[in-house]
Order: C-alpha cells, then structure tokens, then sequence
C-alpha cells in the first residue's frame, strides 16, 4: 500500500530525514518508532503533502505522491490524526467530525458519524458538546473518529498517546487494535514503544532522520540487547 524509498525532507537549511526507507501492507500495523525530535513527525508530514520532498519517493495505492499537495492526498485516502489533535474548540463535537468528511466521505458523512459513534460512545453522547470542554482522552477520541469520517486506505496516527493517562494509553492502543481488526491499515508514530510493538505486525525505529532498525514487531519486543541498544529499555 506504501512504498517510501530515499526519503529526505527538513526544515529551511535543516535536513532532518536523510534517506527514510518504509513500506506497509494492506492490512498491516506498522509502527515507526523513536525518541522526540528523531524525525518522526517531519516523517509524516511529508506522506501528508504538509512538507515538501526534497529527494526520494513515495508511492501509495498505486499513486506517486512524492509531488502531490494535501489535498489530492486526503483525497487518495492516506489519512493523517495530528499530534497534539488539533480539533476545533468552539465546534460541536458533530462538527469537528462532518469537517473530517470535507475533501473525502462526504456522500457517507451521515452514516458514516453513526459508525463513529457506535466506535466512539462516548463521542455519541457529547455529540452537541463543545470541543473544547471534552477530556484530554475524549479529544484524542475525537480527533481519530474526524480522521475515520475521511473512509482512510491508510490511517496516519501521530503520538496518539501523548499526554494520556496511563489508564486511557491502554483504552487508546485497544481501539487501535480494534480498527485493524477492523480492516483498517495503520502507521502508528510513536514513542510508547512496549505498547506499539505489542499491537504492530512490524516495526520501523528511527534515530537522526534514519532508519537504524526495521523487524517484525514481536520479535523486537522479545530481544533484550535490541531493546538496551535502540529502544533504552533494560
């Protein structure tokens, strides 16, 4: 579904990817790991058309989209949920969502919010509530659920356990590994790297803008001197 070869990307005179190479199946979890500041979310801004390729490629569902601005992507069905949500505040909860259905899903964006709430109960139940006053964990529902209003091929989820409760990680990886099961095909960017490797089918780790380690996530998960040496787990 995803071919990236040679990836190089950055910020002004900065270059922060320096040659990224990744690949995902239909149907997979992939999770790219790496601390803060490796290049992650430069990563995924670049599969998104948020930041210009400065060399390298990327091939989705068949499509070059080295070149392509967001919103052919969005378009194409390569789906991205923000770090940091990014939701709209001072919108109702049903809004933020049918704004997820603005370049794709439109003619489904009815049933398609059922399908978000039969996912999301919670959602369903604060539908007409301001975004703002949702929790932190509500809000990171709400930002995946606007995502899935798009109908994603490829579900871009960028830190979405970031400032969770250790409670509401656990509830957030559950649900990940619900979509998948539910056919969905996800990169998963992350730091939480025990609970990744724990969901993905395969795992990517990043460190400086390069690819240093690649594998199938279980047996990443049961390598200790991999884990002391890439991972800084003991």
């Amino acid at each position: 579904m995803l071919e990236v070869a040679g990836l190089r990307g950055g910020y002004g005179a900065v270059e922060v990817l320096r040659g990224v190479d990744i690949d995902i199946a239909r149907g997979e979890i992939v999770a790219l790991l790496g601390s803060n500041g490796v290049g992650k979310t430069t990563f995924a801004a670049l599969l998104s058309g948020l930041l210009p390729c400065r060399g390298g490629a990327i091939r989705f569902a068949g499509h070059d989209i080295t070149r392509l601005g967001a919103r052919r992507i969005v378009e194409l069905g390569l789906i991205q949920v923000p770090e940091g949500r990014h939701i709209f505040p001072n919108l109702t909860v049903r809004e933020n969502l049918e704004l997820g259905a603005y370049r794709r899903g439109k003619p489904n964006r009815a049933a398609n919010i059922v399908r978000v709430g039969e996912t999301f109960p919670r959602l369903a139940e604060r539908f007409d509530q301001k975004a703002g006053t949702l929790s932190g964990g509500e809000q990171q529902m709400l930002a995946i659920g606007r995502g899935l209003m798009a109908e994603p091929e490829l579900l871009i989820l960028d830190e979405p356990s970031i400032g969770l409760s250790p409670l509401l990680v656990e509830e957030m990886f559950s649900l990940i590994r619900q979509l998948n099961q539910d056919g969905l095909t996800i990169l998963l960017v992350e730091q939480n790297v025990l609970q990744s490797l724990e969901i993905a089918d395969r795992a990517f780790v990043m460190e400086n803008g390069e690819i240093r380690l690649s594998g199938r996530a279980g047996a990443m998960l049961d390598d200790p001197e991999l884990q002391r040496s890439y991972l800084g787990l003991v």
